[in-house]
């Protein structure tokens, strides 16, 4: 409970700091001092494993992630055009077979501005809201938002574009996205509008791919053109409370990705390449409070740190059914 408080902390925009002695476990403890004594070794087995690894893996958690992104809203798509009653509605909010589902965030913007609780919204927001507790929280972010999809390409762009030297990434402070998050909700619950779905890039592609494109893919474009010439991810990172109601939801899912400390080499490929490297800051060397820790809620679980590490260090664990750790 003590680590899952910290993570959440971390969340909302508090800065990861290194673990106090005192509460790194013995074991943890013997192995950091294991590795820390074996120095060049470590890092030259490092070097050459990761050398192979890079030519040889094929990125399968991305591809299974692509797929899913595709899947899911071609579905909403085919399921209109072809009026099979299949999947109705939107991501904001839809039907499934008949069933009630609507997006967790969408569904609180709803009963903020509304100030009250209808039953069918109600019922959607219970089921969606079992169904990714089950799945992990931010799993939606990664899996199903074809926001994400679109960001993650502008991403590939906007790190070539870094390595020349023709542009500088921008940080902001990740505290923004939880004083965004305050503000979204106290504007709908004072204007009576929901604002928020108004911009969402989320509700917005889920629409026009659905219903046809309108002038609001221009905010999308603005939105991606920033993500790719000025900060990474920006939207995702800074602003977008969708991904922070899923993650106080996956602070409670029993499907996570797992650190074992034991075979890593520490060389910090998969900070490089994860939307939230926050949620990794128990693979720097002597972070680690134990052998096996799980990610903090902000993990999308999109799996890419799992696709670049080596070493099997990172593996997705669902509790009470995986036996690998």
């Amino acid at each position: 409970m003590r680590i899952i408080k910290y993570c959440i902390n971390v969340m909302l925009g508090k800065r990861p700091a290194k673990t106090p002695p005192e509460k790194i476990s013995e074991e943890a403890q013997a192995l950091h001092q294991r590795k820390k004594d074996s120095g060049e070794i470590d890092k030259v087995k490092a070097r050459e494993e990761h050398e192979i690894y890079r030519e040889t893996h094929n990125k399968k958690w991305r591809k299974r992630r692509w797929f899913s992104i595709l899947f899911i809203n071609l579905l909403f798509v085919f399921s209109y055009a072809l009026d099979i009653q299949m999947l109705e509605g939107a991501l904001t909010a839809s039907r499934f077979l008949g069933f009630h589902m609507a997006d967790l965030n969408s569904a609180l913007q709803v009963m903020l501005a509304f100030k009250t609780v209808l039953i069918n919204l109600l019922i959607g927001f219970v089921t969606v809201l079992l169904m990714w507790l089950l799945l992990g929280g931010r799993t939606f972010c990664s899996w199903v938002c074809p926001y994400h999809l679109l960001s993650e390409w502008a991403e590939t762009i906007h790190i070539k574009l870094v390595e020349k030297k023709i542009i500088k990434n921008h940080l902001f402070n990740r505290k923004a996205r939880t004083w965004f998050y305050i503000l979204f909700a106290v504007l709908a619950f004072g204007t009576g509008y929901t604002i928020f779905e108004t911009i969402s890039p989320t509700g917005i592609l889920s629409r026009a791919l659905i219903y046809g494109p309108t002038v609001a893919l221009l905010w999308v474009l603005f939105l991606l053109t920033v993500e790719i010439f000025y900060s990474r991810r920006a939207w995702c990172r800074y602003v977008c409370p969708i991904g922070l109601t899923y993650g106080f939801v996956g602070a409670f899912s029993p499907m996570k990705v797992n650190y074992n400390a034991v075979n890593c080499h520490h060389e910090g490929d998969c900070r490089k390449v994860c939307l939230v490297p926050h949620v990794l800051e128990w693979t720097i060397k002597g972070r680690s409070p134990e052998i096996n820790v799980e990610l903090g809620p902000d993990c999308t679980r999109c799996g890419m740190c799992i696709d670049v590490c080596p070493t099997d260090s990172l593996n997705f664990h669902f509790k009470g059914l995986s036996t690998k750790k």
